[in-house]
């Protein structure tokens, strides 16, 4: 990619970045627009097949888990949560909200006392199925965060058959997302009126 192609690539993200978050910020009900996604995500047949789960914990006005996820640690399945060092998440198996406490940016990720204790440790090849936040999403699929790579570095790990499954607002969507050659698109996306089937890696 030539420095000019790069720049307009980067300044369409810019865009779209802003346009979603206000978009986002803007919408009403949000507590009860993501109940209904968060119900959609558990009636969804790879939930059901999965045993160990990472959810995400929400920020700012992203679609809320933290609602959700009391009522997921009193099922059968294994919650995972994850939290980030030095720019790289880390992975926390949730057992209690009470591991909990409200951290930097105001996100909640597990208490620092606890993190460390092995029964809590969890490797990203143990998940069966992974909930991804993100600011903009197409209908292929193709996701735009927060331009940190976070969640991109950890994907990367996830082992082939885990699905991707992103939580999102219908305003979240925009026609296309630009995308590199390495960026992964989930397998379905999942907003408060449908759920899109996404590309997935065989993008």
């Amino acid at each position: 990619m030539s420095t000019t192609d790069l720049t307009e690539f980067q300044a369409k993200k810019k865009a779209i970045r802003e346009e979603a978050h206000k978009l986002r910020n803007e919408l009403p009900e949000k507590d009860s627009l993501s109940l209904g996604i968060c119900k959609t995500l558990v009636e969804s047949e790879e939930y059901k097949n999965a045993k160990t789960i990472l959810w995400y914990l929400d920020a700012r006005s992203e679609v809320r888990t933290r609602h959700f996820i009391p009522s997921a640690l009193q099922s059968d399945k294994k919650i995972i949560v994850p939290y980030c060092v030095d720019g790289f998440l880390h992975l926390f198996h949730l057992k209690t909200m009470d591991d909990l406490s409200v951290g930097m940016y105001k996100i909640l990720e597990p208490k620092t006392e606890v993190r460390d204790l092995a029964e809590h440790k969890v490797e990203v090849q143990d998940i069966d199925l992974i909930v991804v936040p993100g600011v903009a999403f197409d209908r292929r699929g193709a996701r735009m965060g927060h331009g940190f790579g976070y969640y991109d570095k950890l994907l990367e790990h996830a082992r082939k058959d885990t699905p991707f499954i992103a939580l999102a607002f219908e305003c979240q969507l925009f026609p296309e997302i630009p995308t590199a050659a390495h960026d992964m698109f989930m397998d379905k996306l999942i907003t408060e009126t449908t759920v899109y089937q996404g590309l997935g890696r065989k993008a």
